[in-house]
C-alpha cells in the first residue's frame, strides 16, 4: 500500500524467474518512465472500445493493452483517468493483447483499489526506479477477517442514547480501524437490531444531499435507541472504514465528477475501472462474531447485505426496511440503487 501511494514500482514474482514490473500510473514519481504496455481494467477498456461486452461483464478484470509506440506517463494518465476523457477524447490507437499472467494482474488491480488509486499500471517500464517486491499471495492478508480483534471499548453517550458503548477493532493486516456502537444492554438472549454502515465523509459529516447516508445513519441510531427504550432490546451500529463502497474517498469524488457529466453511480465507477460494490462484508461478520451477535435483525434495504452476512455464518432472522425520504439531489442515486443494485425501495 505504501509503495502504491508513493508511486514506486512493484515487482511481482513471475514465471521463469523473471519478475513482472508494474508502475502505478496515477502516483508514479519516475516521470521519465516509459513502457510498451499498460494494464487496465475491463470496464475501462470497454470505455476505450478495447473490450467486448463479455469481458466488460467482469468490470474489475485485468486487460493488457499496447499502442503503436511506448507509453509515457503523459500518454498513460488520460488512458487511466476518465476525468480527462473530454479533454483528451482521441486516444490510441490501442489494442488488447494476450495476458498470460492474469492472476498477478488481477492482484495488482485489487491492490490499487485497496490503496484508493486508479487501477492502471505501466508494464515492465524503463526508468521506473528500484521496485518493491510483492507476491500475489500477499493479497490474502487483506482479506483475512480472522485477523480482526477488539482492541478497546468505552462508554460513549451519544445524542440518540446516553446508554451507549463504543468498541474499536483492529487487524494486524490492515490499517483501517472499524468501530461498533452498542446501544442498550447487550444480551445473548435477544437478537440485536444491526445496521452495517459504510463510512461516508460527505454524507455523514458534511451533510451531502447526493446520497442518503447521513440520514440513514441518524435514523438507524434513533431506531436502536427506540428498540432499547421500548422493548429492552439492544442495537449495534457497525461503522466500517470502506468509503465509497470500498473504492476510497478520492475515487468516490472522481465518480461524483462523472455523475455530473450524466453517468449514474454504477456507470461512474465502471468508467473509473472500479467495481460498483467492493465492501468487505466478511469483516462485518467478524465484528458481529466478536461481539457475540451471531443471530441478528438487519436494518437494510439491500438483500445483498443479508446474503453476504448469511454466507459468512451470521444468521439474519429479519430484514428490517430502512428507507428515508428522497430529495431533489439524490433521486437518481436512489433509483440506481433500486434498479441496478437490487435495493428494495418503495
Amino acid at each position: 500500500m505504501d509503495a502504491l501511494r508513493h508511486g514506486w514500482p512493484l515487482a511481482f514474482e513471475g514465471g521463469q524467474g523473471k519478475p513482472i514490473l508494474l508502475l502505478p500510473v496515477e502516483t508514479a514519481i519516475a516521470q521519465g518512465a516509459t513502457a510498451p504496455q499498460m494494464l487496465i481494467s475491463a470496464a475501462r477498456a470497454a470505455t476505450l472500445k478495447l473490450a467486448n461486452q463479455r469481458e466488460a461483464a467482469v468490470p474489475h478484470a485485468p486487460v493488457l493493452i499496447a499502442g503503436g509506440e511506448d507509453f509515457s506517463l503523459g500518454d498513460a494518465l488520460p488512458v487511466a483517468d476518465p476525468a480527462l476523457d473530454l479533454r483528451n477524447p482521441l486516444k490510441g490507437p490501442f489494442k488488447a493483447v494476450s495476458l498470460d499472467w492474469a492472476e498477478t494482474a488481477a492482484a495488482a488491480l485489487e491492490l490499487a483499489r485497496i490503496a484508493g488509486i486508479l487501477p492502471a499500471f505501466l508494464v515492465d517500464p524503463a526508468g521506473a526506479g528500484e521496485p518493491q517486491p510483492v507476491a500475489v499471495s500477499d493479497l490474502a492478508a487483506y482479506a483475512d477477517a480472522g485477523a480482526l480483534r477488539i482492541v478497546t471499548r468505552a462508554r460513549l453517550p451519544v445524542s440518540a442514547s446516553e446508554d451507549a458503548e463504543i468498541v474499536a477493532f483492529r487487524s494486524s493486516a490492515d490499517l483501517r480501524e472499524h468501530v461498533a456502537l452498542i446501544i442498550g444492554r447487550q444480551s445473548g438472549d435477544r437478537q440485536p437490531l444491526v445496521r452495517l454502515h459504510s463510512e461516508c465523509l460527505t454524507g455523514d459529516i458534511l451533510g451531502s444531499l447526493k446520497c442518503d447516508c447521513g440520514p440513514q445513519l441518524d435514523a438507524a441510531l434513533q431506531a436502536m435507541a427506540r428498540e432499547a427504550r421500548e422493548t429492552g432490546g439492544w442495537g449495534v451500529l457497525l461503522y466500517m472504514r470502506q468509503e465509497g463502497r470500498g473504492i476510497g474517498l478520492v475515487n468516490k469524488l472522481r465518480a461524483y465528477r462523472l455523475q455530473d457529466q450524466g453517468f449514474d453511480t454504477v456507470e461512474a465507477n465502471q468508467r473509473l475501472g472500479l467495481p460498483d460494490e467492493a465492501r468487505d462484508f466478511p469483516v462485518a461478520a467478524r465484528m458481529l462474531e466478536l461481539l457475540g451477535a451471531r443471530e441478528i435483525r438487519l436494518l437494510t434495504n439491500n438483500p445483498a447485505k443479508v446474503a453476504a452476512l448469511q454466507a459468512a455464518r451470521i444468521n439474519v432472522s429479519e430484514r428490517v426496511p430502512h428507507q428515508l425520504p428522497e430529495n431533489p439531489h439524490n433521486v437518481r442515486y436512489l433509483a440506481t440503487k433500486r434498479d441496478r443494485s437490487g435495493h428494495i425501495l418503495i
